[in-house]
């Protein structure tokens, strides 16, 4: 909105990522489909030791039920020893996503976030994952690979259910993943 009324938003992805900062633990960039628009968003994850006997978790902008059971499933399928921290997750920007292919993302910012080891800032994680780790498809994978392209993303992890011939072959390498452990191994 500006004085002369609503303007146009020529790419609302750049506004989101605008302030990410690239070499902090704990953050990740997912694709999601607003609309039919798809649009790059940055989810942040911080975890830290307890003193407490029940860890606090906290999810802005993300359903706060899903993330407690992607943290269960980080547990129980990765490894992580999560039930002495506290874990706090939010969408940059103030935006609420319901859609679950910004599961990935938030498992590996919340990995990144305990381990202290910065995801890769050109790499976009798309995928729902399941309880058993699974790394299930989404819709509208082109238009999310399209549009980290667009924005000069060089990697992008995907459901390997949605690997197809009509995704981008030159400007990003596609990672078609189907368990949830191949994405973290890939982040040590």
């Amino acid at each position: 909105m500006s004085a002369q009324g609503l303007m146009e938003v020529a790419n609302p992805s750049t506004i989101f990522l605008s302030e990410r900062s690239k070499d902090t633990a704990g953050s990740a960039v997912t694709a999601v489909i607003e609309g039919t628009r798809p649009i790059l968003l940055e989810i942040q994850a911080l975890v830290t030791r307890t003193d407490f006997g029940m860890p606090r978790r906290m999810a802005t902008g993300i359903d706060f039920n899903r993330m407690v059971v992607l943290i269960a499933i980080l547990e129980n399928r990765i490894g992580l020893n999560l039930g002495n921290s506290d874990v706090y997750a939010n969408v940059a920007g103030g935006i609420k996503i319901k859609e679950p292919s910004i599961d990935l993302a938030l498992c590996c910012a919340v990995y990144s976030a305990l381990t202290n080891v910065p995801v890769p800032a050109d790499t976009v994680f798309i995928g729902e994952v399941g309880l058993s780790g699974e790394i299930r498809g989404v819709n509208f994978i082109q238009e999310r690979i399209n549009e980290a392209q667009k924005l000069g993303f060089k990697k992008a992890y995907i459901p390997k259910s949605n690997k197809s011939n009509n995704l981008p072959k030159d400007g990003i390498e596609i990672l078609a993943c189907d368990k949830l452990s191949q994405v973290v191994e890939k982040l040590k």
